[in-house]
């Protein structure tokens, strides 16, 4: 296994990435990971699809948070991170993007062929009649139904969850659909214990079986969801690099491993790429 960036540089030379990015990659843009550098989980466990579906207050506990944590997300802008893997794109170095991030930086970018592989937080659908909605439109209906609703935010997931004592959450009004009048929405993103939806699993194995190499950007890869395309990638020989502060599941199976922080890498990576690799020799 090949280590530091004149590694990853020759990788990326070639063309044909794939790039999987996760929660590291958003930290500089203000949304922090569930997981610190050396890869543990931090407090505050993310919402369970059944607990979001089972309980009622539940679901009021958390649009709570979230009507408070959607600021954070809203306001994050792309970091040098992001801006680096479009520049990669854009040089037809990068052929697309599987992200397991839910904020929407990569397009905010400018990268395009982006699967959100756990949906995005700017979207809501509702459980009933499945509508889907925006986000903005959402927001401003529980602002006008939650007057002077406020807390002290302790911290925000990467699901836009943000960290605030309950007792501030139990009179907070929940809205329900506009287009059946009933159904209870969720934030069209994939819950820890919801299964991706197939047809988009499909279209990432698709992607990998396309790589002639996959890069990691910022995951431990301790969910399958993600982990198992690089099971796929290294079981049929692809190329594997991963960039991640931290040990990451698939550190065993990568053939490059960068261990620094991806805004001081990524940027310098995407310079000295400057001019794209000839392909056609």
């Amino acid at each position: 296994m090949a280590t530091g960036l004149g590694g990853l540089v020759e990788l990326v030379a070639g063309g044909g990435v794939l790039v999987l990015s996760g929660a590291g990659l958003s930290t500089d843009s203000g949304i922090p990971d569930y997981r610190g550098p050396t890869g543990s989980l931090r407090r505050g466990s993310p919402m369970t699809f059944q607990e979001f579906t089972g309980s009622a207050a539940a679901r009021r506990r958390y649009w709570a948070r979230s009507h408070l944590g959607w600021r954070t997300i809203a306001r994050a802008r792309p970091n040098a991170g992001h801006d680096a893997v479009a520049r990669l794109q854009h040089r037809g170095l990068v052929d697309a993007v599987i992200t397991q991030n839910v904020d929407g930086l990569h397009q905010a970018a400018g990268s395009s062929d982006v699967v959100e592989l756990h949906g995005g937080l700017d979207r809501v659908v509702c459980l009933c009649c499945g509508d889907v909605t925006s986000r903005a439109g959402l927001d401003a209906r529980l602002t006008v139904a939650n007057p002077g609703f406020g807390a002290d935010v302790e911290r925000v997931n990467p699901d836009g969850d943000a960290e605030v004592p309950d007792e501030v959450l139990e009179d907070f009004v929940v809205v329900d659909c506009l287009r059946c009048g009933s159904g209870p929405l969720k934030p069209d993103v994939v819950f820890f214990g919801e299964r991706v939806p197939p047809d988009r699993t499909e279209r990432c194995f698709t992607l990998v079986d396309a790589a002639r190499a996959v890069v990691v950007l910022g995951s431990s890869l301790t969910v399958m969801s993600g982990y198992r395309f690089v099971l796929h990638a290294s079981r049929r020989g692809i190329p594997v690099a991963v960039v991640n502060r931290g040990p990451t599941r698939a550190d065993d199976r990568a053939d490059v491993r960068v261990d620094a922080p991806l805004g001081d890498v990524l940027p310098v990576l995407a310079a000295r790429l400057a001019v794209p690799a000839d392909r056609t020799a």
